[in-house]
């Protein structure tokens, strides 16, 4: 079968949940209008990629300053079941696509990296949280753990995600090819360079179609009193790189860098199947007599109660 997906390279209105769903709405009913099955946005779009922000910690030192800033981003967070997923439900709906969308997710007083997935007629599919936050991205983000690590058999293909530099996690993607993954989300906060060839080796390694979205943001997108270091309201922050590759690593659409836009292409699933002629990494090429992945699924509780015997 053949379809269009869409993958939305544009910039969140950082902290701000309302500019950043009406942005989306506007976005995926676009997509919609051009036909596309699926469109996939960035990573933590709604509502901040908190790109330069320190929070003001260093090792032993925590300020009242970075706590605030902390604060501001836990109230421009989502939580998932909640009307902001309701929302984004209802503008898959009116455009008939499955959409799969980057926020950041609040649980108690955490905040989560996460993607969620919805159906074509609105329905909230699941969601994927990050597990293993990049670098200072450790200093707000919690671990997702192998209870949200789904993919969805839907009518277009085996739809998941993995998120930015979880893409460099060899038993991540080995866990993803397991799960017969043929449509590969890859929302990023990457723009360089060296991002693209890791897309590239991902859909050859996975003989799968690559969805890979990033932002763009400039200087004067983020708030006034938004703690960094200004240099210039021009300068780009973050400079996308979105791109869509089939199973034999060919580009069918972009990269795009320095601007927003729709990248759209045709994709046929029958070149998955032709491309596992030679190489297919959960099945004649995983020789599980010699190895073996174990994924742990169960869901971490932060309290667990045992009733005392006797």
């Amino acid at each position: 079968m053949t379809f269009k997906a869409a993958v939305i390279q544009a910039g969140a209105v950082p902290f701000d949940i309302e500019a950043s769903l009406a942005k989306a709405e506007v976005l995926i009913a676009e997509a919609g209008a051009q036909g596309c099955r699926l469109a996939v946005f960035p990573e933590a779009y709604i509502s901040a990629y908190p790109k330069e922000q320190s929070y003001e910690i260093s090792v032993g030192v925590r300020t009242d300053a970075g706590r605030e800033e902390f604060r501001r981003y836990v109230d421009s967070a989502i939580e998932i079941p909640g009307a902001e997923t309701e929302r984004l439900g209802q503008a898959a709906a009116a455009a008939g696509l499955y959409l799969v969308m980057g926020v950041i997710e609040r649980e108690a007083g955490t905040l989560y990296c996460t993607v969620v997935f919805f159906g074509p007629d609105g329905t909230l599919l699941g969601k994927h949280r990050k597990l293993m936050p990049t670098g200072a991205e450790r200093l707000v983000w919690g671990f997702g753990d192998g209870s949200t690590m789904p993919t969805f058999d839907t009518d277009i293909g085996n739809l998941g995600a993995v998120i930015c530099w979880e893409n460099y996690m060899p038993m991540m993607r080995m866990a993803m090819y397991g799960q017969g993954i043929n449509l590969y989300c890859a929302p990023t906060a990457d723009d360089r360079d060296s991002w693209q060839a890791t897309m590239k080796h991902i859909a050859l390694e996975g003989r799968t179609f690559v969805f890979s979205s990033c932002q763009v943001l400039w200087e004067k997108d983020f708030p006034e009193d938004y703690a960094f270091t200004r240099t210039d309201p021009d300068r780009i922050m973050m400079r996308g790189g979105s791109v869509i590759l089939d199973p034999l690593g060919n580009v069918l659409a972009g990269p795009l860098f320095d601007e927003e836009g729709i990248l759209v292409a045709e994709i046929d699933l029958d070149a998955v199947t032709r491309g596992k002629l030679d190489f297919d990494a959960a099945g004649h090429y995983a020789r599980p007599d010699v190895f073996e992945l174990r994924v742990n699924t169960t869901p971490r509780a932060p309290v667990t109660y045992t009733k005392a015997e006797g």
